[in-house]
């Protein structure tokens, strides 16, 4: 028990430093940027932090990306900041199934996703539309439904700041404020976003016991779940058509958002395919599925066990639903109750 108690201290020591550093960030331009690599927890099953040649993250970096995140200045109408859809005592998500808090009021067609462990997607958006978080954070930022932001008058307030040109120089040690180094710091500060100690994580640690219906749950997601969600970051990072639907309408106007991941890859094995979300936090991030139509977890059960619909690029895993006795459901949302990390909704470095 010395050496699990030395290895949760060494953990927290790790992401407390980190947490009163980035608090206690000031821009330096003279000595920054101070780059740094997270701490992982070795239940996130990742044995590195993907660090970016071209934009490797650093303390003022991070910093800036998180002023940026909370700042609704950036919208059209300077009330929608990126924090407006992702807030992170829900573990960056809203709790609406398709937000209307854009700046033109209109309903979206995708449930806002969490924001975590992001740093080992390889695909990003619902669909994979994206390839990394330094382009992805243009889609929210200048689509007219949500921040309607545009690039050019955002560079303008950003110049004209009294507090902006510090923190870039700080930063990137660039006297210029440009949108390529906008999308750099907000990707460093979604990029640092790392959920790794939940009661699972401690328990997987040796730190702590799970009761047990939580262990019964366990093995009930481990037989029923673990093939879509795999232990870790709890998401194979892939496509699967999950049943949603029967058949997928493809509206000319709507350039193919009802197809999930075909209108990326073009594939029909992708037709109606969505990314797996990670069970990490799940408990936090109603309603689920792309388009926030089941509102609970038992919701997403029931689709489960009587709802698939069968279609041509079903997942193989589905074919015949997963069905569950009323103990094991129970034992399986104790054991996803475990996923949920009250350190990271709490962690001050990641708030306004």
């Amino acid at each position: 028990m010395k050496s699990q108690r030395l290895h949760k201290y060494i953990l927290f020591l790790g992401i407390g430093i980190l947490t009163s550093c980035l608090d206690n960030v000031s821009p330096n331009e003279e000595t920054g940027p101070e780059y740094f690599t997270p701490v992982l927890s070795s239940t996130l099953g990742q044995n590195d932090f993907p660090q970016l040649e071209r934009n490797p993250m650093s303390k003022e970096g991070v910093l800036l990306g998180k002023t940026l995140f909370y700042d609704p200045a950036l919208s059209q109408n300077g009330k929608v900041s990126c924090a407006s859809c992702h807030d992170p005592s829900m573990s960056f998500t809203d709790g609406l199934g398709l937000s209307n808090q854009g700046v033109s009021g209109k309903p979206l067609h995708r449930h806002a996703p969490p924001l975590f462990n992001l740093a080992w997607h390889k695909g990003l958006f619902w669909d994979g539309g994206s390839v990394n978080l330094e382009s992805l954070v243009f889609g929210p930022l200048t689509h007219p439904d949500e921040m309607g932001a545009d690039l050019n008058e955002v560079l303008h307030y950003l110049r004209g700041s009294s507090t902006y040109p510090a923190l870039f120089k700080a930063a990137f040690k660039s006297d210029s404020i440009t949108s390529a180094l906008v999308g750099r710091s907000l990707a460093q500060f979604t990029r640092n976003l790392i959920s790794q100690d939940s009661k699972y994580d401690q328990w997987k640690r040796n730190e702590i016991e799970l009761d047990d219906p939580e262990i019964q749950g366990y093995q009930v997601y481990q037989k029923n779940c673990s093939s879509c969600h795999s232990e870790g970051l709890f998401t194979d990072l892939s496509y699967h058509n999950n049943g949603l639907d029967a058949s997928y309408p493809n509206p000319a106007e709507l350039e193919g958002i009802y197809l999930g991941r075909y209108r990326i890859s073009f594939e029909e094995k992708d037709r109606g395919a969505y990314k797996t979300p990670s069970l990490r936090n799940i408990a936090l991030t109603a309603p689920y599925m792309h388009d926030g139509r089941f509102n609970t977890l038992d919701e997403v059960l029931d689709h489960y066990d009587h709802g698939v619909q069968v279609n041509e690029s079903l997942a193989p895993q589905l074919t015949d639903g997963i069905q569950l006795s009323e103990k094991e459901r129970s034992d399986l949302l104790a054991f996803l109750n475990t996923l949920t990390d009250y350190e990271f909704i709490h962690n001050k470095a990641y708030q306004q």
